[in-house]
């Protein structure tokens, strides 16, 4: 992942989503910013780069995940844009190979072929009507599956996909967030991973703190 494509997603955050003032979370705690990641994540170019930037991750230290999945709203839109973000990584390297074989000249090794990343939802609670199930799209009993979340606090939300997704039958692989608020989540979401029975560690990985956000909103408002 070039590291102007974290820059610029980083540059997003910072832009669309940090704000300072007074406020009050979602977990009852007083804050002086807020950070509204759904601001980039539904930007166009916003939810690309966040698709690109997790995507990534998941190549370098999940490689054996097959699906990436949530707590519906946070989630949504980084679920989808990872899963494109993998198709359109299969594409490009089939592409690649295609154009190598019709000009006939010898290509430098491409590397791993990409593997897809498809997606699933996990809703708050089961619905009332038709299949009652909470986990929606992806649901193969067994496979290995990432959690992502937009903003993690407190890790409740993250820490319900994680429980939601293991009783679905899937194996939790690794977590990631966009941005950790540095207010515990971390600490609570680790503190579940290794609860989870499994032969090695499971990853928690954060791509940004509020820290870095509010040190690149304010560089970029000067």
């Amino acid at each position: 992942m070039p590291a102007d494509s974290r820059q610029s997603l980083l540059d997003h955050i910072a832009t669309l989503s940090f704000k300072l003032g007074d406020f009050t979370l979602a977990s009852g705690q007083r804050s002086d910013y807020y950070i509204d990641c759904r601001m980039t994540t539904l930007h166009a170019e916003g939810g690309r780069l966040a698709g690109l930037v997790l995507y990534d991750l998941i190549c370098r230290h999940i490689p054996h995940a097959l699906a990436v999945g949530g707590l519906t709203m946070g989630a949504d839109p980084l679920v989808s844009n990872i899963a494109s973000a993998s198709a359109w990584a299969l594409a490009d390297y089939n592409e690649i190979l295609s154009l190598a074989g019709t000009l006939e000249f010898e290509e430098d090794d491409p590397g791993p072929m990409p593997t897809l990343v498809h997606g699933f939802l996990v809703r708050k609670a089961e619905k009332a009507h038709g299949t009652g199930r909470r986990v929606e799209g992806f649901l193969h009993p067994g496979a290995s599956v990432v959690i992502v979340d937009d903003v993690c606090t407190t890790g409740g939300s993250t820490i319900t996909a994680i429980e939601a997704t293991r009783e679905a039958g899937m194996t939790v692989a690794g977590v990631l967030c966009l941005v950790d608020r540095e207010q515990g989540g971390r600490l609570n979401i680790e503190r579940a991973l290794a609860e989870i029975p499994s032969d090695k560690d499971i990853p928690f990985r954060s791509v940004f703190t509020a820290t870095d956000v509010r040190k690149a909103h304010i560089a970029l408002n000067r």
